[in-house]
Parts: structure tokens; sequence; C-alpha cells
């Protein structure tokens, strides 16, 4: 058995889908503009250069599931799917997952992007397995807190092993594991697996790509 890992945001997408899901928000008027705008744009920005407080980060990115309903919150991301993901989703990146399905591989997309927000968009790639950032619920809400580990840099990592171990397997198990990344945020699980992938990567990856020998691709 073949293991075959996607990322998600700026990997399979030409874009990053929590972002654009805070932008949505913006432009639906959800959220105040003016602030949301700039915090989302600067917690992005620290995602990119490396210096992201990622608790920090999911207690802006979560709130607003916590003060809206899960009936508001569905009608939102349906309208967001369509009109924000879709047109980020090239023919290549639907071949990619596509091929490596079709060679019987098990494949999951893993994202630091919560749950919410991705189920869909694995949905719309084909794909079941889903290992994301899990935000809290109770009684059928979200709470605006996240659940267990967040799924970013080392904490892939250990969210992926969860996920292998509730499947009575692990990573040397496979006789081959590919991953597919664009950014340096996830270095620590690309070292790890048989076959690390540079997609249309950051500068820092792209770097690190070319003094390991690891492949690098554009999807776009």
């Amino acid at each position: 058995m073949r293991l075959a890992l996607f990322d998600l945001d700026n990997t399979l997408l030409s874009g990053d889908s929590d972002y654009e899901w805070g932008q949505f928000l913006v432009e639906r008027g959800v959220v105040e503009r003016a602030a949301y705008e700039a915090q989302n744009r600067a917690f992005y920005e620290q995602y990119k250069t490396g210096t992201l407080d990622i608790h920090e980060f999911l207690g802006f990115a979560l709130r607003p599931l916590a003060e809206h309903s899960p009936e508001e919150l569905g009608r939102w991301h349906a309208d967001y799917l369509r009109t924000r993901i879709v047109p980020m989703i090239t023919p290549a990146a639907r071949a990619l997952v596509r091929r490596h399905a079709q060679a019987g591989e098990l494949c999951a997309i893993i994202t630091s992007t919560n749950s919410f927000v991705t189920t869909p968009i694995a949905r719309e790639f084909g794909v079941e397995h889903l290992i994301a950032t899990e935000p809290e619920r109770r009684d059928g809400r979200f709470t605006g807190r996240v659940e267990g580990t967040p799924c970013f840099r080392d904490g892939k990592l250990v969210r992926l092993e969860q996920w292998l171990a509730a499947r009575g397997r692990r990573l040397p198990d496979f006789a081959a594991s590919t991953c597919y990344s664009d950014s340096h945020n996830d270095l620590p699980l690309l070292e790890r697996v048989t076959r690390p992938v540079a997609v249309d990567p950051d500068e820092r990856l792209a770097r690190e790509a070319r003094r390991r020998g690891w492949e690098t691709i554009s999807l776009r």
C-alpha cells in the first residue's frame, strides 16, 4: 500500500482557503470590514513568513463559527465554495489527485485550515480522508475553540500519526509515501515521507528542495 498526502492551500488550490473564507465573510458583511480584513491579512503574512502563532490565529479564525448557527454557516459555505474555491482548482490539481486514487493509493488531504472550511473542499476533489485542524463543538454548535492539536507544522505529523494509528498503521508501514506541499511550514512532514514534492513552492521551500534534490512541480 502507498500513501499520498496533499496539502490544500496554495498546493491543490491556487490560493488560500482560510484567507478567502475570511474575505468572504468581510464581503458578506458578517464581520466588521476594516478591523477583520486587516487582521486577516496580517495573519496571512505571518503564515507566509513563518512567524504565525497558530493559537492566536485560531482564536481569531474560529470566532465567527461560534457566533452563527450551523444553518447560516452552511448556506454561506455553499456560496463560498462555488464562488471562491472552485475557481481556484486547476485541471492539473484534479488530475494529480485522480492519478493517485486510480493507482489504489490511500489518499488524504492534510491541512492547517479547519475542517468546517475544508471538508466540502475535500469532497469537491473526491478525497474521502481529511486531516485538518478541528474546531470544538458543543451541543451542535462551534465554541470558537480548537479541539486537540492544531494541524500545523509539527502538529501535522502528530495529527497524521493519530489518524494512521486509528487505522492500525504507522508511516513506515507504507511501501512509499508522497507528500505535496507549497510551504516551508510543512518541512517537518516533507522530511518524513519517502517522496517529498514541492508544488509551486514559496521561496524558502524552493531553496530547501534544491538543496535536498526534492522534486518540484507546478499545478498552475
